[in-house]
């Protein structure tokens, strides 16, 4: 079991049976990570007699194998802003992929755009609607990010809870991904992209919100035939403040860790001994 559980694979408990009750069969995941997810998404596909894709242009090792070694699922090399133009559409998308204000509103509306030409329901289920980026980009490759969408960013700055600026330390990406360097404001974030496209739709979508391994935002058209079904299912956790406190106390402690772990390299360094040269 890892330090830090991340993955949406965590939340499986609740995303398939979420995807049971929509009756779906197509999946498109945007963002395989370590391949957690999209082993048990491939599971649930051939059980359904559906189909996957996987869209990742960095895909690890692990999805790769797991894709190329089935019938059932196909990797997309590529960026979710292009694959979703060129893929089919599914029933579902689990967009879990560059968690910024501008390419998950860019998402959400192609996906919009793609289930309605197929007379399908709106589902959306996003990661990382938590804290940090509820409401502060992370950027995996800021070139990427039109100038106009991107704010100022840090490769090395890192982020510590009530804090809406960044500091030394703290949790972050180690070259890996961007932090903004200030949480909040408008078009900033993950959620934030989630709650502007609701507003613009006044009603006609639905958002639950599950406060626990970084946030789960299941999004889902209000008009579906299930969607009852779905907003009952989802109404113990949704918005849950026992789930938001263990959450907190959570990345509370694992921020200790990272404080303890730097400190204690930190020393390390200072006792190392000087050679002359």
């Amino acid at each position: 079991m890892p330090l830090l559980i991340h993955t949406m694979a965590e939340l499986s408990s609740l995303i398939f049976p979420a995807l049971e009750v929509a009756n779906c069969k197509t999946v498109t995941e945007i963002g395989s990570e370590g391949g957690a997810m999209t082993a048990q998404l491939l599971k649930f596909v051939e059980r359904r007699g559906g189909w996957m894709t996987s869209v990742d242009p960095s895909p690890s090792a692990t999805s790769e194998a797991l894709l190329r070694s089935t019938p059932f699922g196909v990797l997309c090399r590529d960026i979710s802003l292009r694959a979703l133009s060129t893929n089919p559409c599914s029933d579902v998308y689990i967009v879990d992929g560059d968690h910024n204000y501008f390419t998950v509103l860019q998402e959400l509306l192609w996906i919009e755009r793609l289930q309605k030409q197929e007379r399908k329901p709106f589902f959306a289920i996003l990661h990382d609607v938590g804290w940090p980026w509820a409401y502060r980009d992370l950027y995996y490759n800021p070139e990427l990010i039109p100038e106009e969408s991107r704010k100022p960013f840090s490769w090395n700055r890192g982020l510590t809870l009530d804090n809406p600026g960044t500091v030394a330390g703290g949790f972050r990406g180690c070259g890996i991904w961007a932090c903004a360097l200030e949480e909040g404001g408008p078009e900033n974030g993950v959620l934030k992209a989630a709650e502007d496209f609701l507003a613009a739709r006044t009603g006609s979508v639905r958002m639950a919100v599950v406060p626990g391994v970084f946030g789960l935002g299941v999004m889902y058209a209000s008009d579906a035939a299930w969607s009852d079904t779905l907003q009952a299912q989802l109404a113990p956790y949704d918005r849950n403040p026992l789930l938001a406190k263990l959450e907190r106390n959570r990345i509370e402690n694992y921020l200790r860790v990272i404080e303890l772990q730097d400190a204690q390299s930190q020393v390390q360094q200072q006792e190392e001994p000087i050679h002359a040269g």
